[in-house]
């Protein structure tokens, strides 16, 4: 259980949320764990097997509380709302920026300067681990090419469409040096540029899967806060694309998905016969990898970090929970900026 920007959050496997007056409990095993005041929470978010009393529902819906139930992998089930008052108004600030061709272009700079930021991290981590490496140079200049582009998009206030740009040209430097941090010498392994719809390859396999799972969470985070998850910035709309979702998964693809498939390889925690090609060239995990990589997943979402803008201990598979509700919280007037987050 943890408390983070006025929202619980209650992964507990057991807990029993209840009511005392205008006091929440969170009871485990008939031990009360935790008594908050009704007053001091903006949200509760439940994790797996928590139960919560129909009192409690109704406290929470009086008060504008916003209780919802995700699996304990972090998939949206539900959100138990009383009587609509605040989700509509931020949604209408969520559209109206997303039509303001200024306001749009300062959210993509933010971004995309975040994008840049934790990719540069992931390339200069392996420069740092393997400073004597013989390929170490192309790694050099794609950092070096990867700061003049973020200098680039915190120095000037351009379009959205030119931003989206820089993120293009920071993306194909990033991947095009990215089989060099893979140190594994399995040939299934090598890596010659980002494809999908279908992979073609084990490493972009791996890829879109851990996508796909971050996809999932930030899904679940932005209707936690009652943001429209097809409505975005940096990726314009679309039928059928989360388009929010995608915006704001772009600051911990680099650090948290692309670190997670190169730890799996290098480590030889999966093998490169755990992948089938299909006649129509897709690349595909067999069950035992796909279960592999979903458990090395869900491992590393408890692991602990220091978020840089609230400084406090945080787990990783919270993240997306705490960007979702900043950039409502930006949205809402309440934060002068979106603070992003970069891997420190």
């Amino acid at each position: 259980m943890k408390k983070l920007l006025n929202t619980l959050y209650v992964t507990t496997q057991g807990a029993w949320l209840a009511r005392e007056r205008e006091t929440v409990l969170v009871r485990v095993e008939q031990e009360t764990r935790l008594r908050l005041p009704i007053h001091t929470l903006g949200a509760i978010v439940c994790f797996g097997q928590v139960s919560a009393s129909a009192p409690l529902m109704g406290l929470c819906a009086e008060r504008g509380v916003a209780l919802a139930f995700l699996t304990e992998h972090g998939r949206f089930l539900a959100r138990v709302l009383g009587p609509t008052s605040g989700n509509v108004l931020l949604r209408r600030d969520q559209y109206r920026r997303a039509d303001d061709r200024a306001a749009c272009a300062e959210i993509v700079s933010v971004l995309v300067a975040a994008k840049l930021a934790n990719s540069r991290g992931i390339l200069q981590r392996a420069l740092r681990d393997r400073p004597s490496s013989s390929g170490s140079q192309p790694l050099q200049d794609a950092v070096a090419h990867l700061a003049t582009l973020l200098r680039s998009v915190r120095g000037r206030n351009d379009s959205a469409d030119s931003i989206r740009g820089t993120e293009g040209a920071g993306a194909r430097a990033y991947f095009g040096v990215f089989d060099r941090l893979i140190t594994q010498d399995d040939s299934r392994f090598r890596f010659t540029g980002r494809n999908r719809r279908p992979p073609s390859d084990p490493v972009n396999a791996l890829l879109s899967f851990i996508y796909t799972l971050l996809r999932h969470d930030y899904t679940a985070a932005l209707e936690c806060v009652g943001l429209d998850p097809a409505v975005g910035y940096l990726h314009r709309d679309r039928p059928g694309r989360p388009g929010l979702v995608l915006d704001l998964m772009e600051e911990l693809r680099a650090p948290l998905a692309d670190r997670l498939v190169l730890s799996l390889i290098n480590r030889r925690q999966i093998s490169g016969n755990g992948f089938t090609t299909q006649e129509s060239g897709a690349v595909s995990m067999d069950d035992d990898t796909r279960k592999a990589v979903l458990i090395a997943y869900q491992e590393r979402k408890r692991d602990m970090l220091r978020h840089p803008f609230l400084d406090e201990e945080v787990e990783i598979g919270l993240i997306p929970h705490v960007q979702a509700q900043l950039f409502a919280r930006y949205l809402r007037g309440d934060l002068d900026a979106y603070p992003a987050f970069v891997w420190r």
